[in-house]
């Protein structure tokens, strides 16, 4: 399976807090839910497409915890398309403490993450998608495992909490592979992450 990712950012790189502004207050965001209503009808198709299309699914434990209380629990949302697709499908969730998941179909993957990821990735089949989860895709690309990733860029700038790309981390290039704007100015960008990127001699 290809590994690959999703993740609504501001402009400045945020992807905390996108919902609803009492999803995510670690340490003193205020600034929740830019991203609620953002977008337009075409790129909400877009978004339901790409769930639709998983093999499978990867999360970290907290994002992981919020789509079980949403997507796996209340029937309207497992009536709509996103949440049939994610109710079909396996997932995964990258736990060290989580012991008994409480959404269907969830295998909790401990121990040596890269073997276990490797293994997802070498069954054939179509995509196995990383939605949220930013700590795991900030590790899954520390340790090259990422295959695609999807940039949902919200034309705003919070100022403030979790961007999806630390301060200091791993430098990377990436290929564009797909790029469009929606009426609303809401831009989708797919790159494929391509080694490490060349710097000018000093």
């Amino acid at each position: 399976m290809k590994l690959t990712t999703m993740t609504q950012i501001t402009v400045d790189g945020v992807m905390q807090g996108n919902g609803a502004t009492s999803d995510d207050r670690r340490n003193g965001f205020e600034r929740g839910g830019w991203a609620l209503g953002k977008g337009d009808d075409e790129t909400r198709a877009y978004i339901t497409r790409t769930y639709q299309r998983a093999e499978a699914f990867l999360f970290g434990r907290r994002t992981y915890e919020l789509f079980a209380g949403s997507w796996g629990s209340i029937d309207q949302m497992r009536a709509h398309p996103i949440g049939v697709a994610l109710n079909a499908a396996p997932k995964y969730v990258a736990s060290t403490t989580l012991t008994a998941p409480r959404w269907a179909d969830t295998t909790v993957v401990g121990g040596d993450l890269v073997a276990a990821v490797r293994e997802l990735k070498a069954r054939p089949g179509g995509e196995l998608q990383v939605h949220g989860s930013g700590v795991l895709i900030q590790w899954l690309l520390e340790n090259d495992l990422v295959d695609e990733m999807t940039l949902i860029v919200i034309p705003v700038v919070v100022g403030q909490g979790a961007r999806l790309f630390p301060e200091t981390g791993p430098d990377l290039a990436l290929d564009l592979v797909e790029s469009r704007v929606d009426s609303k100015g809401v831009t989708i960008q797919v790159h494929r992450p391509s080694g490490r990127p060349q710097y000018a001699a000093a």
